[in-house]
């Protein structure tokens, strides 16, 4: 019986390919032992079959950006080690390949605001962190607030020209309300606590609040605690 070798081993010889061509191939999800994809190239083989998919290429990742329909109450490290195959969103699924090499080196950008749920990112790409940062101040957020208490239209179209509140100036918003009990409110670059002072502001308390928007990138259809890829098609 001959011993067990890793897969890249035995894929470079089977293909005649580098090392580094070996690993490409297995991390793109490209190779199968006995029909099934591995995407480990230590896996150990002994007599199985391996073969290449059709299509292979053997090219490095690209860095992928993620958005997660993060419950509330949980931290933004939490939120990304739940981030797995089996919570991919069922209506994302169609036209993507989803691979383990895209859950790691995920970092969080443009953070939910503490006890938030909703619309949280995560990327691998230094570009799109780079770009958030770099445009956190005009990128604007929106929020869907379940409040309690009572307020005036006066006082909603008081926080588009800005307001304060204990000597500090708060960020101008945009506020309308999306029922009896549900603020929809649209502002850039919030900081921790912004949003429960507008909303104290306008003498509501906040029950719950759901992020849906960064920029130009919505959380759609997404169902909670479940992720999609952020399409290259689309623009923060």
């Amino acid at each position: 019986m001959s011993e067990p070798v890793r897969l890249s081993k035995r894929l470079i010889e089977q293909l005649g390919c580098s090392r580094r061509e070996a690993e490409q191939y297995i991390e793109g999800g490209w190779v199968t032992v006995d029909g099934v994809v591995v995407e480990q190239p230590q896996f150990k083989v002994e007599g199985q079959k391996v073969a290449l998919l059709p299509g292979a290429s053997a090219e490095a990742l690209e860095p992928v950006t993620l958005l997660l329909n993060q419950p509330a109450g949980i931290d933004a490290e939490t939120a990304r080690a739940s981030i797995g195959m089996d919570n991919l969103s069922e209506l994302h699924r169609e036209g993507v390949r989803p691979l383990h090499g895209h859950f790691i080196r995920l970092s969080c950008v443009a953070p939910l605001e503490r006890g938030a749920s909703g619309l949280q990112l995560f990327t691998q790409d230094w570009r799109v962190s780079g770009k958030i940062e770099r445009d956190m101040r005009k990128l604007e957020q929106e929020y869907i607030i379940e409040v309690r208490g009572e307020t005036t239209p006066q006082a909603l179209e008081r926080l588009a020209r800005g307001v304060t509140r204990n000597d500090r100036e708060l960020p101008k918003a945009k506020a309308s309300w999306q029922n009896e009990t549900h603020l929809r409110l649209a502002l850039k670059n919030p900081l921790p606590g912004q949003i429960s002072e507008l909303c104290a502001s306008l003498r509501l308390e906040i029950v719950s609040m759901r992020r849906i928007r960064v920029g130009g990138v919505s959380m759609g259809k997404t169902p909670l605690g479940q992720w999609r890829y952020v399409a290259a098609t689309e623009r923060f």
